[in-house]
């Protein structure tokens, strides 16, 4: 008797349900964000996803990201899974090491339903985010708050260890040869925030001429908007800016951490780019404002920079003490929202004519309420009335 041989009935793997792509799997973000593709799933191990680098992420335009940790472990509501959540990204955190491990870079995986797949066979597991967990569990951390704040006092006490002769004396500084002395200086670092802003900043840019410093990406920004940085600030570990940008730039600032290798350098002048190293434990923003405000500007402005309790507490530990101290450090700061209501603009040649004819309008309207202004109209018709007919008489 003859055996069947019918054809499996087996589904295609793009047809099975769940968000399918090329695995790019990386434990530190930093190295993962620059091989990221769109439609890739990223694999990574970042407890507590912050803003920043879920902003990354949606530039990037994964499918998916799948963490090792916790996205959001409740010490304080984090930002970036909301952000993430909002922009349409699967989310699966908690798959661990093994599970980590198990997934291979470069290779096709399916995620559903918090199983990430090769093939038809799961190699690792952890929990699907949905908006319902994520506001749930956000409502929840913003009790660990109070921890994160009493742990505080021992993570400023230790970065003013490490930088007390930057933050005090200076020590430390490089030197640029754009001087910002007396003007003002504007330090974009989010470019989200300067493509939404630009327009109302505009007439401050033009009419100011004050000094741009731009950080990382926020170059790319300000050359798409048509604005020349004068300073570009590079971290080291991130994607630098686009070689128009650092070109452009009068100043290319690289900072580092103190002893870390500087191959971004070696990067930087392959492409003709000259730039002085900036060794801090400082973020990249934060240099840029202890940079300015080492030379007695007379107002600095930060684009981007951040400033609700939320995100100061989603910048990470070194980046909490970092910023909290640099603003101590820092007074003449403004943010870029309150620009435009504290700063309406030059007067203009034409505003001052426009007011000149309103006030002769209504001296104008005075004089004529008048006997003498009512001949003197009179007197003004007849003689316009009488220099018409002329003219008329003698073009006919």
């Amino acid at each position: 008797m003859k055996t069947s041989t019918r054809p499996s009935r087996r589904r295609p793997a793009d047809v099975l349900p769940g968000v399918h792509g090329t695995a790019r799997v990386d434990r530190r973000v930093a190295s993962l964000l620059p091989r990221l593709r769109p439609g890739d799933i990223a694999v990574l191990d970042a407890l507590d996803l912050d803003r920043q680098t879920a902003q990354a992420l949606i530039d990037a335009r994964v499918s998916a990201v799948v963490d090792a940790s916790e996205l959001i472990s409740g010490r304080y509501p984090n930002l970036g899974p909301d952000l993430l959540a909002e922009a349409g990204v699967l989310l699966v955190d908690g798959i661990g090491a093994g599970g980590l491990a198990a997934v291979k870079d470069g290779s096709q995986v399916r995620v559903h339903e918090g199983q990430v797949y090769a093939g038809e066979r799961a190699v690792a597991s952890g929990r699907q985010l949905t908006h319902d967990a994520i506001a749930t569990e956000m409502t929840a951390a913003r009790q660990g708050m109070v921890s994160q704040l009493q742990s505080f006092t021992h993570n400023a006490s230790e970065f003013l260890r490490r930088e007390q002769d930057l933050l005090l004396h200076g020590l430390g500084l490089p030197s640029v040869s754009t001087s910002m002395t007396g003007r003002p200086v504007v330090v974009v670092s989010d470019a989200r925030v300067m493509a939404a802003q630009h327009k109302r900043l505009r007439p401050f840019l033009r009419e100011q001429d004050p000094v741009i410093v731009a950080v990382d990406e926020g170059a790319d920004a300000l050359v798409k908007a048509g604005v020349r940085p004068h300073v570009v600030m590079v971290t080291a570990l991130a994607e630098p800016p686009s070689a128009k940008a650092l070109r452009g730039a009068r100043d290319v600032v690289v900072v580092v951490e103190p002893g870390a290798a500087t191959g971004v350098v070696e990067r930087l002048e392959r492409l003709g780019v000259r730039c002085v190293v900036f060794e801090t434990t400082a973020t990249a923003e934060d240099a840029a404002l202890l940079l300015a405000d080492a030379q007695d500007p007379r107002v600095i402005i930060t684009v981007g920079a951040r400033a609700s309790l939320e995100e100061f507490l989603d910048r990470g530990r070194s980046g909490l003490a970092s910023t909290y101290l640099t603003r101590l450090k820092v007074a003449r700061i403004v943010d870029s929202s309150a620009v435009p209501m504290l700063y309406s603009g030059k007067v203009r040649p034409r505003h001052l004519l426009l007011a000149l004819l309103v006030c002769l309008a209504v001296v104008a309207a005075a004089v004529a309420t008048t006997p003498v202004g009512q001949e003197w109209a009179q007197d003004a018709w007849t003689w316009l009335s009488d220099a018409l007919a002329d003219l008329w008489s003698q073009v006919s």
